[in-house]
């Protein structure tokens, strides 16, 4: 399906079948086979592939911004009911539920709030490395940087700390088009969600917070503020990536699986 938003057609993706159309964004530089690797049977995905991701083009680069993708998603949203439906995401993904959540409490009957990189500042320090990298591709390609970026000190720290962080960075040099992967990493690393903690504190909605350690982009830390801060959310801690991909996407395909099903029979 194509979403019609500002002269671009965007991609959007939904499951056929039956249950309740849960709208799980997909993280920064990812695309909508990022939440369907993880999305649980007895319910149907949509996902709108963000400006500049997957098979949505970017358009004006000054318009990359999480508002401005929260925006899209509200008005794909649209197209399927009026009425409230469970919104989520992982990382990138997670700050756009979140400020569908604080700014439009009525389209939202549960949050989903999956390793999340913001909490409400903008350019948390966490987010720097995505923004190095960012950074390194506005200069012309060359046949070293790669492993330029692996000898830094941020390359070091995360082949020790967070190896899964790292895997992803690297893979960011050979995302085309290049001009386009700089301007989301450098514009989305220096922005945030645009909501304030007191309208976190004020959410009634059901939330599921999910994180895991061994990530420096997506600190355990940040799920557990996320999921003290809000007065109806349950964190779950799932086995890091670094522990085995397979047991990470088990872990979170469970807890996304009852959290559909709690909120939709609730």
């Amino acid at each position: 399906m194509r979403l019609d938003r500002d002269g671009l057609a965007l991609a959007l993706h939904v499951q056929e079948g039956e249950g309740p159309i849960v709208f799980f964004q997909h993280g920064l530089c990812g695309d909508a086979a990022q939440p369907a690797a993880v999305f649980p049977e007895g319910a149907r995905l949509a996902v709108l592939d963000c400006r500049g991701h997957g098979e949505s083009p970017a358009g004006a680069v000054g318009n990359v911004s999480i508002a401005t993708f929260a925006d899209d998603v509200l008005a794909a949203m649209a197209t399927f009911s009026d009425g409230p439906v469970i919104v989520g995401g992982i990382s990138m993904g997670a700050a756009i539920a979140m400020r569908i959540a604080c700014l439009a409490p009525q389209r939202v009957a549960g949050l989903v709030i999956a390793r999340p990189a913001w909490t409400t500042h903008p350019a948390p320090s966490n987010m720097t490395p995505n923004l190095e990298v960012g950074l390194m591709l506005q200069q012309p390609a060359s046949a070293d940087e790669v492993n330029g970026f692996l000898a830094s000190a941020t390359g070091q720290m995360l082949a020790a700390e967070a190896p899964d962080n790292l895997a992803s960075l690297t893979g960011f040099f050979h995302r085309q088009p290049r001009a386009v992967t700089s301007e989301l990493l450098t514009r989305i690393s220096r922005d945030g969600p645009g909501v304030m903690e007191a309208q976190l504190s004020s959410l009634s909605v059901p939330t599921l917070v999910i994180g895991h350690g061994e990530d420096v982009v997506h600190p355990i830390a940040h799920a557990r503020h996320l999921a003290n801060l809000i007065p109806s959310a349950r964190l779950v801690e799932i086995p890091p990536k670094t522990r085995g991909r397979e047991a990470y996407e088990a872990g979170f395909r469970d807890a996304l699986s009852r959290f559909i099903q709690e909120t939709h029979h609730a």
